[in-house]
């Protein structure tokens, strides 16, 4: 990689970085937006570094939200029949619905609460991420996602990896 990447690719690689909220305005925007600013300038190899941190990271944040909602739907499911249940017993005998009923719902508000801290979290996680990989890329400089998957390598790491398969 290049010593001193030009002012041209600072700001192409902060606006890589910068491009991922374009989420905020359309569906899978912090996908296709840094892809495509990316894949026209990936000849250039500090454009290429920012381009494939940003990709890998926005991957991997898709991939940590899709965990929290798969564990979550189990309890989802368990927390619809017990409302459904709770509906219809209110619903048809009012009489007989005591306060065991009511209290079967407060672990699922507890446990959507945390979700919800969660996701959350990961949010503010990625906006501190994002925003420091900016900073980072404006000054010329590297910068390694947090917790991220490699999804995308870089072409030394296939090279290196396809020399040790063999």
């Amino acid at each position: 990689m290049e010593p001193n990447p030009s002012e041209n690719q600072k700001q192409l690689g902060a606006l890589i970085h910068l491009s991922t909220f374009s989420k905020f305005f359309f569906p899978f925007g912090n996908f296709f937006v840094p892809l495509i600013l990316w894949s026209f300038n990936k000849d250039k190899a500090f454009v290429d570094e920012h381009g494939r941190q940003a990709i890998n990271f926005q991957l991997s944040i898709l991939v940590y939200s899709l965990i929290i909602g798969l564990i979550c739907i189990p309890f989802f499911l368990l927390f619809v029949t017990d409302f459904i249940s709770l509906v219809d017993a209110i619903e048809h005998t009012v009489d007989r619905v005591s306060f065991h009923d009511m209290t079967n719902l407060s672990g699922f508000v507890i446990l959507f609460s945390i979700v919800a801290l969660l996701l959350f979290g990961l949010f503010i996680f990625e906006l501190y991420a994002v925003i420091s990989a900016t900073a980072k890329a404006s000054r010329g400089e590297l910068y390694n996602y947090p917790l991220s998957i490699p999804f995308l390598k870089t072409n030394l790491e296939n090279q290196s990896t396809h020399e040790h398969s063999n």
